[in-house]
């Protein structure tokens, strides 16, 4: 959830008539409805005639479907939760196998930096498919993607084109998750939001034990291409069937004339100067240019032979900074049209939701990023076993969240959820690993800590995205989820980027360290190979050397990720304290 915000601390029920009517006023300016604690929402049948020709449509769709199409849909979504979360253990599995086999196992964080960088910025454009021509066009998109991505992934020939097939299978992945939240947060109450975002993601609850087994199955009678190339033909049949439901419900909703009218009467270039605008390309390529040009460098720069001083290091952090620098400058003051309205992220429930989706993603990114080698390796657990401890996040966060679902619709309330439990037990099980993930410490530790961890995860996800919802009405819910989901990528980018560079760092030097006997040759492929260190007997001096250079390792890691988690504290702290009880955000036939 596969997946993963500071100030003084804000409490009470009312909010300053002034500080209402300034939160009004800015957001009349974008087009943004933001609400106080206790605020009710009168207005909500009159922004639908003012939104776009996708949430015009998503509207009239769920005013025409029946309940047995609505009962329907959502057994579907259930369905395909199932299969993407079956397919996204085993293959995450494979992962350390994949770059092993071309020799380059350190690069096993790099691979995922530009598939999350691109697929957060995805969900910008994506959410604009959405509400400009549609849902169902928006999920057929990203469902392709999604097959693509895995069958590239099943024919790479190098760790290049494994890393680009990467982005594919993210982008269409995420893409295909944040189509599907977004229909869950169409065709529910904000009351019951919660508890349907919890039930879309319970699939995790029993496919983490598939996971591991299917991809040892794949390792021990075939390759990982086959079990790559298994997914990408089963993807589109069980995800295509929810997209014929919308379109026949779709097209029921266009003869009954309740479909927005879609005739531009604009020609060919002036539609291609229209989109661009409308999806802020440029914007988009400077923003994605800058991130991956300056954290790429941090996990690249020991194979070249200059090391930070080389040319090419150097130019890609001089250039990605500058271009960081320039994103906020052009969407200020000479974007035509931006995808973060600057008077939203001024909304301080909203900001802070956004900073805790983005640290919590880089916390997870930087401890989890190693951990299914370490379990290997130092546990000494077969890759079915390691599956197992490794999703007991997904277990643990997927379960906890459906009684957070029920939390959130009896007390009509959120805050209280992520600050006094989630981001508490948050820091208490990172910081615990700090001492259990090490040599010769019982591995149920681990596990007890990855608990706390699952639980608060479940907790702070949904209430930071329940908080972004609240607080716009529902012609702004795609926007606000995919800024949360840009916010969200980017911080696992960041994270994956800091797992690589505290990697590269140390685990070379102290493998050099404690293998003092070890040819320079040999320390390379270690370094280098799952496989190869996998190699080396249990109990053996080579074993032990390297079982030690991991505990160094991951101890400099997990400090950073419980240093980070300081920031959720005030993320959640600034939040306001609204009661989703209130607010009527959806029409028609809803959960």
């Amino acid at each position: 959830m596969s997946k993963f915000n500071v100030v003084k601390f804000v409490t009470g029920n009312v909010v300053p008539v002034s500080e209402q009517h300034s939160r009004d006023d800015a957001g009349k300016e974008i087009g943004v409805a933001v609400r106080g604690e206790g605020e009710q929402s009168d207005s909500e049948e009159s922004t639908s005639q003012e939104a776009q020709a996708g949430v015009q449509g998503i509207e009239a769709m769920t005013s025409v479907w029946s309940r047995s199409h609505l009962i329907a849909a959502y057994v579907m979504i259930w369905c395909i939760y199932f299969l993407n979360t079956i397919e996204q253990a085993s293959t995450g599995a494979l992962t350390p196998y994949v770059t092993s086999s071309f020799e380059e196992h350190s690069l096993t964080a790099t691979t995922s930096i530009m598939s999350s960088i691109i697929g957060g910025l995805v969900q910008l454009p994506l959410s604009k498919v959405l509400d400009i021509w549609g849902r169902p066009q928006g999920y057929a998109f990203m469902s392709f993607l999604l097959t693509m991505g895995l069958v590239m992934m099943a024919a790479c020939n190098n760790v290049q084109t494994y890393a680009a097939a990467q982005v594919f299978y993210w982008v269409g992945y995420n893409g295909l998750n944040y189509c599907i939240t977004i229909f869950v947060a169409d065709t529910s109450s904000l009351k019951n939001r919660s508890l349907m975002f919890a039930y879309a993601s319970s699939p995790y609850i029993i496919t983490v034990w598939v996971g591991g087994p299917i991809a040892n199955w794949f390792l021990a009678h075939s390759t990982f291409r086959w079990a790559f190339g298994m997914w990408a033909i089963l993807t589109p049949f069980i995800t295509m069937p929810l997209w014929f439901l919308f379109m026949y419900n779709v097209r029921k909703a266009e003869k009954m004339g309740l479909m927005p009218k879609r005739e531009s009467g604009r020609t060919t270039r002036a539609s291609i100067k229209y989109y661009a605008i409308e999806f802020d390309i440029a914007g988009i390529l400077i923003l994605a240019g800058g991130l991956a040009l300056f954290l790429l460098p941090f996990s690249l720069y020991s194979y070249q032979s200059n090391g930070w001083k080389s040319p090419m290091i150097i130019a890609m952090l001089v250039v990605g900074f500058v271009l960081l620098i320039c994103f906020p400058l052009y969407e200020k003051f000479i974007a035509p049209k931006t995808f973060i309205p600057f008077q939203l992220l001024t909304d301080r429930t909203v900001l802070g939701a956004y900073i805790l989706a983005a640290v919590l993603f880089v916390e997870f990114y930087i401890w989890d990023s190693y951990f299914g080698s370490f379990l290997q390796v130092v546990d000494n657990l077969t890759i079915t076993e390691a599956s197992y401890v490794a999703n007991v996040y997904s277990i643990g966060s997927c379960f906890f969240a459906i009684i957070v679902g029920v939390l959130i619709r009896w007390t009509g309330r959120f805050k209280w959820l992520a600050l006094y439990f989630g981001v508490p037990l948050t820091i208490l099980g990172v910081g615990l690993m700090i001492k259990f993930r090490q040599p010769n410490e019982n591995v149920g530790f681990i596990v007890m800590c990855q608990i706390f961890i699952a639980f608060s995860g479940g907790t702070l996800v949904i209430c930071e995205q329940m908080a972004a919802m609240a607080a716009a009405s529902h012609q702004y819910v795609a926007v606000v989820l995919a800024v949360e989901g840009m916010f969200s990528n980017i911080g696992g980018a960041i994270g994956s980027t800091v797992a690589a560079a505290i990697w590269t760092a140390t685990f070379k030097p102290n493998l050099e360290m404690y293998l003092p006997d070890m040819p320079e040759a040999n320390i390379t492929a270690i370094y280098g190979d799952l496989t190869t260190q996998l190699s080396y007997e249990w109990g053996s001096s080579e074993r032990d050397g390297i079982i030690k250079a991991y505990g160094e390792s991951q101890k400099v890691m997990l400090i950073a990720s419980t240093a980070v988690l300081a920031l959720a504290v005030i993320a959640v702290a600034v939040w306001r304290d609204i009661r989703v009880k209130d607010f009527k955000q959806t029409k028609g036939m809803v959960v």
